[in-house]
C-alpha cells in the first residue's frame, strides 16, 4: 500500500463519526437523492447519484466498523479500496458535487449526504486525490491569503477607486468599529462595486465598520478541498483580526461558502466560540430595513427574480431576508419554480468553479437553471454570491440567454434616497 493511500484510508477512518455511521446504516438505497442532483438530472448518468459518490467511504465504514464487514475483510471476501479506485472517484467527489445539500433535503431517512461528501473529501485530499485547480487555490490561500492570489495592494487600489467614486472614506484597520467586513477575491477583482455599495449603505444607515488589512479574504479553500487543518487556519486569521480590532460583528459578504465556513463551521474548526457575532450582509441589511435605517427611493420596474445561493439559503437559513429586501427595490419580483431552500444550484459551488477539469460538466448542468429561468422569463437575475454571479453569467452566455445578473447589495445601494442633511 502506498503511503498516500495509507494516509487517505486512515483519514477516511478518522472521518467516520457517529453521524456518518448512522447515515450509512440507515440508507435504504432508494435513489431519491439522484432526482435532487442537477448532475444526475441533466446527464442521466447513474454514477452521479449522490450516495453512489460515497462508495469508497461506505466500504471503509463497512469493513472497519461493522461485524459482517470486518468478518468479510478478515477472510478476503470484500474488495479493499485501492489507489486506482480513488483516482476514478476523484472526478465524482470534486467535479460533480457542489456541496449544495439539495440531496439531503429529499432523503426520506434524513441523511446529510453533503456532510458525508465533505468527510470523504478529507480522505481524498489526504490520499493525494484532489483537482490541481483546488490544490493551487488552497496553496495560494495559505501562502498569499487569497485563493486567487489577491494581495493587499490590489485591495488598496480598489479602495482608492471606491473612495474617489463615492467621495466616502473606506475605513481600514479601525479599532472599535461595530462591524468588520470580509470580502471574497471575486468581489475585489470582479465586482469591486460591492465595496462602494457597502460604503454608501453604511453611510446612510450610520453603521461603524472597517476592513482588516491582515484578514480581508472571506473564501475558505480548506472547506472546498476537504482539509480541516487548512480550513481552521484560515478561520483563525479572521478571528485574530476581528479580536485585534475589537469589533462586535464580522460580516460575511456575497459569497456562499465563505458564509458557511465562518458562520457555521468556524467555531467547531478552531475548537472555541467567537467573541463576536457573524452575520451575512443580507442579514444585516434586513436588520437595517427593519429598524428603518434603509431609506429607499424608486423601484426597479423590470421583471426580477432571485437566485438563492445554496450555502446562504438552503444550508444557511437566509431565505426570507433577501425577499424582504427585494420587495423594497423591485416592483415586479417573480419567484423561480422550486425556490428558497429547494432552489437548484447554479452548478459552480463547492470548489467546482476552481476546477478547470469540470468546466464542460458545470456548463452542461446549468441547463437545470435554464429551465427554471425559461419558466418565468425574467428581465434580470438578482443574487447574493459572487461565485454564483460569475457562473450565472457564463451559463447564460453558453445557452444564448441575454439576462443581466445583479448583486442585491449593489441594487439596494443604487436606490438609496439622497441624504439631505
Amino acid at each position: 500500500m502506498s503511503a498516500s493511500l495509507d494516509r487517505g484510508l486512515n483519514a477516511f477512518k478518522e472521518q467516520i463519526d457517529a453521524p456518518v455511521a448512522a447515515f450509512f446504516s440507515s440508507c435504504v438505497r432508494c435513489g431519491l437523492c439522484a432526482s435532487a442532483c442537477l448532475f444526475y438530472t441533466e446527464t442521466g448518468n447513474a454514477a452521479y447519484t449522490p450516495i453512489h459518490k460515497l462508495e469508497p467511504l461506505r466500504r471503509v465504514w463497512q469493513q472497519e466498523y461493522t461485524f459482517w464487514g470486518r468478518y468479510a475483510k478478515a477472510f478476503g471476501l470484500s474488495k479493499p479500496v485501492t489507489d486506482e479506485e480513488l483516482t476514478d472517484w476523484e472526478t465524482l467527489v470534486y467535479d460533480s458535487c457542489t456541496l449544495c445539500g439539495r440531496c439531503s433535503m429529499v432523503c426520506p431517512v434524513g441523511n446529510d449526504i453533503a456532510y458525508m461528501i465533505r468527510k470523504m473529501r478529507e480522505g481524498m485530499a489526504a490520499a493525494g486525490h484532489a483537482p490541481e485547480g483546488l490544490i493551487g487555490a488552497t496553496k495560494r490561500a495559505i501562502t498569499i491569503g487569497s485563493p486567487m492570489g489577491v494581495k493587499l495592494p490590489a485591495l488598496q487600489a480598489q479602495i482608492r477607486h471606491a473612495e474617489k467614486e463615492t467621495g466616502l472614506s473606506i475605513p481600514v484597520d479601525v479599532e472599535g468599529a461595530e462591524y468588520m467586513l470580509l470580502l471574497s477575491s471575486m468581489e475585489i477583482m470582479n465586482f469591486p462595486e460591492f465595496i462602494s455599495a457597502v460604503a454608501k449603505i453604511f453611510k446612510q444607515a450610520d453603521v461603524t465598520w472597517t476592513i482588516s488589512s491582515e484578514a480581508f479574504e472571506a473564501t475558505n479553500s480548506g472547506i472546498q478541498i476537504g482539509v480541516s487543518e487548512i480550513a481552521a487556519e484560515l478561520v483563525e486569521r479572521v478571528v485574530a483580526a476581528a479580536e485585534k480590532l475589537k469589533v462586535k460583528s464580522v460580516i460575511s459578504p456575497e459569497c456562499g461558502h465563505a458564509y458557511m465556513a465562518i458562520r457555521w463551521e468556524g467555531p467547531n474548526l478552531i475548537g472555541r466560540p467567537y467573541s463576536f457575532k457573524v452575520v451575512h450582509i443580507l442579514e444585516l441589511l434586513d436588520e437595517l430595513r427593519e429598524q428603518g435605517r434603509l431609506k429607499i427611493t424608486g423601484k426597479e420596474t423590470q421583471r426580477l427574480t432571485y437566485h438563492d445561493p445554496c450555502q446562504i439559503s438552503r444550508r444557511g437559513g437566509v431565505v426570507q431576508q433577501p425577499r424582504n429586501l427585494m420587495d423594497m427595490v423591485a416592483e415586479n419580483f417573480v419567484e423561480m419554480p422550486e425556490t428558497g431552500t429547494m432552489n437548484w444550484c447554479c452548478g459552480a459551488g463547492g470548489g467546482v468553479s476552481s476546477n478547470e477539469r469540470a468546466d464542460d460538466l458545470r456548463l452542461k448542468v446549468f441547463n437545470r437553471k435554464r429551465k427554471q429561468l425559461d419558466a418565468i422569463t425574467p428581465d434580470a437575475i438578482v443574487s447574493a454570491c459572487s461565485n454564483c454571479r460569475i457562473h450565472l453569467e457564463e451559463g447564460l452566455e453558453e445557452y444564448g440567454m441575454e439576462i443581466p445578473v445583479l448583486s442585491l447589495t449593489e441594487t439596494i445601494a443604487e436606490h438609496l434616497a439622497e441624504d439631505k442633511s
